[in-house]
């Protein structure tokens, strides 16, 4: 097989019934294979928030992409949580199977050459009643583009997927080809959303995961994953956005890592989310951010309903 080579079977659309196409399409996988690098790649804009550390998604997002002929609803899911099973990870397996009984077609996202017990769980909860997309990611860490082959046929062993493809969603590399592959399995339908809108989410949402990102980002290993942002004043005044944001951690201890000396890790987080907003939203930000401590917020059912988690 060479560079050149192209195992996936996208099929003629020859025959198939003429007329716009649209509809939900869930993107799923265990932590850390790509999935909202791949959902923010498929749409153009960065909607979804991402960083090397599981639990980095929390949420269901729906990542919209329109064109003449379609409009492709992505749905990006929390990695499938198989170890520490608080309120908070129990929540987010709930997005992942809610998620896929609510949808047309599904997007299962392994990275290239690595497949263990972690994906296996997730490949249990795929259904057979609808078309199941095996998308490789990250093919460019691979240097033998044969190996791609053999590693899908091993896949393909334990379940029976619509269509294979290969892709790299950090450079956008078969993106295109995915969404060939995709548009064949939508239903003929009308707009779910419209045209120029690229997400069901709100800004106040989206600012708090842009600072919840950076959080993850700027405090390495050593700050634990019981940290969540909550947008306590969210302010349009004009073209200007006046947002006041409180961290929220669960020890004492780790307000001060979040800190930092003379409270330089703070302003980095704020500065670099503040930025982040800005381009997003194509204006200007006026961004405060406090820390608070909360403890046990993550094993707190009522919290967690009052933070949006589902």
């Amino acid at each position: 097989m060479t560079d050149q080579q192209d195992f996936t079977s996208i099929p003629d659309t020859d025959g198939q019934p003429e007329g716009f196409r649209s509809g939900f399409i869930a993107i799923v996988g265990r932590p850390n294979v790509g999935k909202s690098t791949l959902l923010n790649h498929l749409i153009g804009q960065k909607i979804s928030i991402t960083s090397r550390k599981a639990q980095t998604t929390r949420h269901r997002i729906h990542g919209i992409f329109t064109d003449e002929h379609s409009q492709f609803v992505f749905v990006d899911t929390p990695g499938f949580q198989t170890k520490h099973l608080n309120a908070l990870n129990r929540g987010m397996n709930r997005v992942v199977t809610s998620s896929l009984r609510d949808v047309q077609v599904v997007l299962y996202v392994l990275e290239a050459l690595r497949y263990d017990e972690r994906d296996q769980e997730v490949l249990k909860l795929l259904p057979d009643n609808r078309p199941v997309l095996l998308v490789i990611n990250k093919i460019d860490e691979v240097a033998d583009k044969g190996q791609l082959f053999s590693f899908a046929e091993r896949v393909a062993k334990d379940f029976k997927f619509a269509e294979i493809v290969p892709v790299c969603a950090k450079t956008g590399n078969k993106l295109d080809e995915l969404r060939v592959a995709l548009r064949r399995f939508l239903p003929v339908g009308e707009l779910i959303y419209d045209k120029d809108d690229i997400t069901d989410r709100s800004e106040r949402f989206l600012a708090a995961e842009m600072l919840r990102e950076k959080v993850f980002r700027f405090t390495g290993e050593e700050l634990p994953y019981s940290v969540s942002v909550v947008i306590e004043q969210f302010k349009l005044e004009g073209k200007l956005r006046r947002i006041s944001a409180a961290i929220l951690v669960d020890k004492e201890a780790h307000k001060a890592m979040l800190i930092g000396k003379k409270g330089e890790k703070l302003k980095e987080i704020a500065t670099q989310a503040r930025l982040d907003m800005e381009k997003l939203f194509d204006g200007k930000v006026f961004l405060e951010v406090f820390v608070k401590v909360r403890s046990g917020w993550a094993d707190d059912a009522r919290v967690l309903r009052t933070l949006g988690y589902e």
